[in-house]
């Protein structure tokens, strides 16, 4: 068999091949993030470490707002700011988005179950768009869009009244 007998075998075996390990192949799911459970050091008082974010997010009342944010240098966007808090108040990891945060594993509160240190949830449309943390007497802290700064709202102003979804307890 000469050189261009080869080739001509040669490509149309590998068109096939290639054609084969294409059909064998599982259709592609969206790529969707996963809700993480949320790490909890063991040694964790939920008390204690309610109390912590509830301090670590009114200190950071005045922070300005950063799309993408994530320090109290950079500034924050909502997640970013929920993120940072837990973390750095009770070393507890959350999901960085807000949509994935209200994924997590825990049961859905309504506005009369929230205790400081809750997430509050709220949804511009169908899906979760914004979070929070709840500090008590029916207020949240939390970084509002673009050009404000970290602030304390009152969940029963109209448009976080309109969008409540829910809130969720970390620390059980």
């Amino acid at each position: 068999m000469n050189s261009a007998d080869r080739y001509r075998y040669f490509f149309p075996l590998l068109a096939l091949t290639i054609l084969l390990a294409g059909c064998g192949r599982s259709p592609t799911k969206p790529d969707r993030a996963v809700p993480a459970a949320v790490f909890i050091p063991a040694d964790t008082n939920a008390i204690d470490a309610s109390n912590a974010v509830l301090f670590r997010a009114m200190s950071l009342v005045g922070t300005p707002y950063h799309w993408g944010g994530n320090t109290p240098t950079s500034g924050f966007d909502c997640s970013g700011l929920v993120t940072y808090i837990f973390h750095d108040a009770a070393a507890v990891r959350l999901p960085r988005r807000s949509s994935v945060m209200g994924e997590i594993r825990g049961r859905e509160l309504s506005r009369r179950q929230l205790q400081s240190g809750d997430l509050v949830f709220f949804a511009a449309s169908r899906s979760i768009s914004h979070v929070g943390v709840y500090v008590g007497e029916n207020r949240f802290v939390h970084a509002p869009n673009g050009g404000g700064t970290v602030r304390l709202d009152s969940l029963d102003g109209a448009w976080w009244k309109d969008h409540f979804v829910y809130g969720k307890r970390v620390f059980q």
